[in-house]
């Protein structure tokens, strides 16, 4: 039987290793594939597309294409002055264009005092420009201008553009066999990486599947004892670690016989609802650490002012605690419940962010009854829970108590 049930695990382990190695695998293959399609884009952005040089030649064409031919057209009267006047304000508008695109781009160091220089000579040249352009405007006929100046400023203007572009060629190039040396290396630290992953997976899950055998019936030993250990745990854990008070858990069970053994003698069963006041207050102004040394000291003053072997105290979540009396009557419940709220207060807890004392107080709500075959379960604790926001709302540091219970024998 431990025999099949270890082949069952080993072939589920067996599984999982053909898994991850797969999907390694696929994670190498959609790797390099990615790496590819990197390289192939970066070859189109330096080769096919790449911009600078786009922009730059987008310049010479505005220049040395357009406005020569514009003025050549015009010069020989196949364009009309007005005509050759718009083509040449759009092509220097051209020009400024892919300067400033050209200019918004990343610039190395080396490259600064170049850039420079030809942003000035495009400015000059657009200046030139803009007078001839005056001139015509003037009414002066462009067929009777001197186009020798004309001539030297556009050939100008186009070699200082042209060492640029040659420049950013270069560039692209050089950054194009860095960017395939880093990519040889890089796929060869992929391929490593995936190949020393594989080899150790395998080499550990032969170690685990070489002990499975021997440690399947520790460990179902070994779960046994800690399923018994935790029940025997889960039996006896009815106290709250932080305060050493009942917790809720062993409430529900005291509350439910107690409530019972009341119903069956007819006697008076009291229940109270206590609050620190203003306690998320004290938290944030002395931190959580002393929040709970605060509990602690509630906690060990409910234990000392309630010490009757029926007085059940617990701590029901956060700063919530509740008391669960049997045969008190109600007077005794009111003496108790103020003993409470003096021994509290004289505990002295300093409280800056109280708004009711300099010192930490509580609020507490008390019902109290002749329980008799009427009374509900929740009844009670509704009541009480009642009686401390009434308590609250009055101003805090004080109790609040009723015996008039809803379906049960009032005193």
């Amino acid at each position: 039987m431990y025999f099949l049930e270890a082949l069952k695990l080993r072939s589920k382990l067996f599984f999982i290793l053909i898994i991850i190695t797969i999907g390694l695998i696929m994670v190498g293959i959609m790797g390099a594939i990615n790496i590819n399609s990197m390289k192939k884009n970066l070859d189109s952005l330096y080769f096919g597309s790449l911009l600078p040089v786009i922009e730059l030649n987008g310049i010479v064409e505005a220049y040395h294409g357009n406005m020569y031919n514009t003025v050549y057209k015009a010069k020989n009267g196949d364009i009309s002055q007005s005509d050759a006047e718009f083509e040449i304000k759009s092509a220097i508008v051209k020009a400024n264009e892919e300067w400033k695109s050209y200019e918004s781009h990343f610039k190395r160091y080396e490259e600064v005092g170049y850039v420079e220089y030809t942003a000035s000579e495009i400015k000059n040249t657009n200046e030139y420009l803009e007078k001839m352009l005056k001139a015509i405007s003037d009414g002066h006929n462009i067929q009777n201008l001197s186009i020798d100046n004309f001539e030297k400023t556009v050939e100008h203007i186009h070699q200082v553009v042209d060492k640029l572009i040659s420049y950013e060629i270069e560039i692209a190039k050089y950054e194009r066999k860095k960017f395939l040396q880093m990519y040889d290396s890089m796929m060869i630290k992929v391929g490593s990486i995936l190949i020393i992953i594989i080899l150790g997976i395998v080499v550990i899950s032969f170690y685990v599947f070489k002990s499975i055998q021997k440690d399947q019936t520790m460990l179902e030993i070994a779960t046994k004892k800690l399923k018994n250990a935790n029940k025997r745990l889960e039996n006896a854990s009815y106290t709250d670690s932080l305060t050493g008070l009942y917790n809720r858990r062993y409430f529900n069970l005291v509350y439910e016989r107690e409530l019972r053994r009341a119903k069956r003698s007819n006697s008076f069963i009291t229940f109270m609802m206590l609050d620190i006041d203003y306690f998320k207050q004290y938290n944030d102004t002395y931190g959580h650490i002393e929040g709970d040394n605060a509990l602690k000291s509630v906690a060990k003053t409910l234990k000392s002012v309630l010490k009757r072997p029926s007085d059940f105290v617990f701590r029901l979540g956060g700063e919530e605690f509740g008391i669960l009396m049997a045969e008190t009557c109600e007077l005794n419940s009111i003496k108790l419940a103020q003993a409470i709220c003096d021994s509290v207060r004289m505990s002295a807890i300093k409280h800056e962010g109280s708004k009711v004392n300099e010192f930490m107080t509580i609020s507490v709500g008390v019902a109290c009854c002749i329980a008799d075959e009427a009374l509900n379960e929740e009844v009670l604790i509704t009541k009480a829970d009642e009686m401390l926001y009434r308590a609250k709302e009055s101003g805090r540091d004080r109790y609040e108590i009723t015996s008039d219970i809803s379906e049960a024998t009032t005193l």
